[in-house]
């Protein structure tokens, strides 16, 4: 009997960024068990979005709840080795960025089964960022990777990642807006309605991080910012209930007066809000991606991003925290609003069939099977770095991970890295970077 994929997914984000791949598991017939850790547990950061999607309820719900980094990781590992000890599965897969995702690597290493990690290679180059510690660990354990972009390959292969398990997928961000954007464009008018608001005639706000919401300083001038743009234009603001309790607890309710806060939106709610306001202001890594494909001038409110492909065209500004340029950019990106929505922005972030290249992938593993492997070095035990010549194999010796041409780009050693280059240049045409 063929062993099953398990399924990690804990919050908001994972739910809408695995639905499609979840979807296109269905429909290959591939056997999946789906656990939700229970990192995210009030009803509208997850039940509502299984409701919305029409997916199943998990088979197991580790109901984690809340906890410090540590207390939260160590939980879910915990129960994670016990679920995988008994269901035995052929590959454990999760996506994205958080405690979920750390602690499925983790644990699947710990239980020596293969671990795949969906948008793989994503760097914010922060380390004082919670997920940028959990996406590099995850990736540094990682037996297969997803990536969504090509600088999100690039990055993997510079960190030492073998090419023959990194695939260019796509960012199924871009499957689930695609497959949305009928629907929230004809219920427009319904939901801006219910909000009293006018089409492009508003600010719309996210914020939940903790490197804002956990800082007096930080959250006291984003709000200052808020407030001030508030004077001009209408501001709503879908506030987590994280940062909800923080605004009370810091005592910076004041700021808050003229500014519409709601509860956190559905997916096709927030969507559509999104698609129709003048500026998006945002700490979120997927409200940026989501705003970039609907075209939406962007104003992050953070001062690196891992969605480096957002800023290329203009659309999205980082901010940070400082007030005033809070303003300025947000000022800035409603003059460019019109031009922004004439971009070509081609498919930098992908092109609507990650889920099924990510599902068809997987589906293949499951079949054929995958096993960690201890290398076998007693001929050459220690591990070197050179240079090969031109002509040189590098597979007759060892594997080689990357070089490098003049301009500084990856390039390739041999005619089987060339074919990985051009596979990595061109869009989304292949499933994988290694095969023919």
């Amino acid at each position: 009997m063929q062993a099953p994929l398990l399924i990690v997914v804990g919050t908001r984000p994972e739910i809408i960024k695995l639905t499609p791949v979840i979807e296109w598991l269905d429909r290959f017939g591939v056997e999946y068990v789906f656990i939700w850790s229970g990192q995210h547990y009030d009803y509208k950061l997850s039940k509502i979005f299984f409701e919305e999607f029409e997916i199943p309820d998990p088979h197991v719900n580790l109901n984690i709840g809340s906890g410090s980094h540590a207390e939260q990781t160590a939980k879910m590992m915990i129960s994670l080795e016990k679920q995988i000890k008994k269901i035995k599965p052929s590959i454990i897969v999760a996506e994205g960025d958080t405690n979920t995702v750390v602690a499925s690597s983790l644990a699947s290493l710990k239980c020596q089964k293969p671990f795949s990690h969906v948008e793989a290679g994503l760097r914010s180059w922060n380390i004082t960022m919670p997920e940028e510690v959990n996406r590099k660990v995850a990736d540094a354990i990682a037996t297969i990777h997803f990536a969504p972009t090509r600088l999100a390959v690039i990055n993997l292969l510079l960190e030492g990642a073998s090419q023959k398990n990194i695939y260019l997928t796509g960012n199924t961000i871009v499957d689930m807006v695609n497959k949305y954007k009928s629907l929230i464009m004809e219920k427009s008018e319904t939901f801006l309605s219910e909000y009293g608001l006018n089409k492009n005639d508003y600010i719309l706000v996210t914020l939940h991080r903790a490197e804002n919401t956990d800082s007096f300083r930080r959250l006291g001038n984003i709000l200052k910012a808020l407030a001030e743009l508030s004077q001009q234009y209408e501001v709503i603001f879908p506030m987590h209930p994280r940062t909800k309790n923080k605004v009370i607890k810091l005592g910076l309710t004041k700021y808050l007066q003229k500014i519409r806060t709601v509860e956190p939106l559905g997916y096709l709610e927030f969507l559509s809000l999104l698609a129709n306001c003048s500026v998006v202001l945002t700490d979120s890594g997927g409200v940026q991606e989501e705003a970039f494909i609907l075209k939406v001038p962007t104003v992050t409110l953070r001062y690196n991003t891992e969605r480096p492909e957002t800023t290329i065209h203009g659309l999205n500004k980082l901010a940070g925290a400082d007030t005033e340029l809070i303003v300025k950019h947000t000022l800035n990106q409603i003059k460019c609003a019109e031009k922004i929505k004439s971009l070509n922005t081609g498919d930098l972030l992908g092109d609507g069939h990650a889920g099924e290249r990510i599902a068809k992938i997987l589906k293949e593993f499951s079949e054929k099977g995958i096993v960690l492997e201890e290398p076998d070095l007693r001929e050459t035990p220690v591990v070197t770095y050179t240079l090969l010549e031109n002509g040189m194999d590098p597979n007759a010796i060892f594997e080689a991970v990357i070089g490098f041409d003049r301009k500084g780009e990856p390039c390739s050693l041999s005619e089987g890295y060339q074919m990985l280059l051009a596979r990595i240049r061109t869009s989304y045409d292949k499933n994988s970077l290694n095969s023919e």
